[in-house]
């Protein structure tokens, strides 16, 4: 669905007294898109477009804490970003390092656990390390996961897991007869999470963009016109409000 709704400042309390707190989606998966645009849009370099952003980003996870949403994935970095310059691709590294050095303290203080999957070991030792650090420091919180995609790509997860499939078949530890939906889940970078209930994507693009292909076999996508440095909790609360009007019937049908 995409959305049309008119988002007036202060509305976000309206739309709020209309979420059924009992049905939010458990899971929302996020394409952070149209940053550059908005930079451009107002003669600003692309890099202030990716800095605001990060001010996006920090005020949606931190309503998305308010809300009781239990899993965060955010596709910080795609597996094709590395076609970008070389100048954008240096500073989106940075990005993740300087959200988590400066975020850290209040994220963990909400017991948030902050989690990461891709290939990374292709990323700038000090990105790396600041990842890492958070991965440990919140490792014992209970409260919601935070999950980076730092250069994933959906095709290349699902390589990886056959890879591993086969090589455990070949070394005799898996028997090809027992591969079924749930096992091959839990090869895949994801494997500790559950599917995304809704995928919010904005910037006007209507497509997934090799994003979590296989675990958004029954996800509800959510397509704005506003660029990711506009998106703010009124827009969260109207994806979550078309989520729930929607019925989701994994290939049944509704009981009546």
């Amino acid at each position: 669905m995409v959305d049309q709704h008119n988002n007036g400042k202060g509305k976000w309390k309206q739309l709020l007294a209309q979420v059924q707190k009992n049905e939010l989606p458990r899971h929302i998966a996020v394409i952070m898109d149209g940053n550059g645009r908005w930079a451009k849009k107002r003669g600003l370099p692309r890099i202030a477009g990716h800095r605001s952003g990060m001010q996006s980003l920090k005020n949606m996870i931190s309503f998305s804490h308010e809300l009781g949403i239990q899993v965060i994935t955010l596709f910080a970095f795609s597996t094709e970003n590395w076609k970008r310059p070389r100048w954008e691709v240096d500073f989106l590294m940075r990005l993740p390092e300087e959200y988590l050095q400066k975020e850290l303290p209040a994220l963990i203080e909400k017991n948030t656990v902050i989690q990461a999957m891709g290939d990374l070991s292709q990323l700038p030792e000090s990105t790396l390390a600041a990842v890492e650090n958070a991965i440990t420091e919140t490792r014992h919180n209970t409260g919601m996961v935070l999950n980076f995609a730092l250069n994933y790509g959906g095709r290349a997860d699902i390589l990886q897991a056959v890879r591993n499939l086969c090589r455990e078949a070949k070394e005799g530890q898996l028997d090809c007869r027992e591969i079924d939906e749930a096992l091959f889940s839990r090869y895949l970078c994801s494997r500790d999470l559950p599917d995304p209930d809704l995928l919010i994507r904005p910037s006007g693009e209507f497509r997934i963009s090799n994003f979590l292909l296989w675990q958004m076999a029954y996800t509800e996508f959510w397509f704005s016109q506003v660029l990711w440095p506009d998106f703010d909790r009124e827009h969260l609360l109207q994806a979550i409000l078309d989520y729930q009007n929607r019925e989701r019937r994994f290939g049944g049908i509704k009981n009546t």
